[in-house]
């Protein structure tokens, strides 16, 4: 079984892990009722998308 012939150093090893992180949620606001939503979503908040209603809200 094949081993490490050399312990890996701390700068190679956190230059492999450079793509492991999350990224934030991007988050516009509704044109309808300002509140935060995902983009290209329809609005929780009111249900409308693109100038339209899409889900009717109470």
């Amino acid at each position: 079984m094949p081993v490490p012939k050399k312990r890996v150093s701390r700068t190679r090893r956190d230059k492999r892990r450079t793509h492991k992180k999350l990224t934030p949620v991007n988050l516009v606001q509704c044109p309808e009722c300002s509140q935060a939503m995902m983009p290209h979503r329809i609005c929780p908040g009111c249900g409308f998308y693109k100038g339209r209603t899409v889900i009717e809200m109470e």
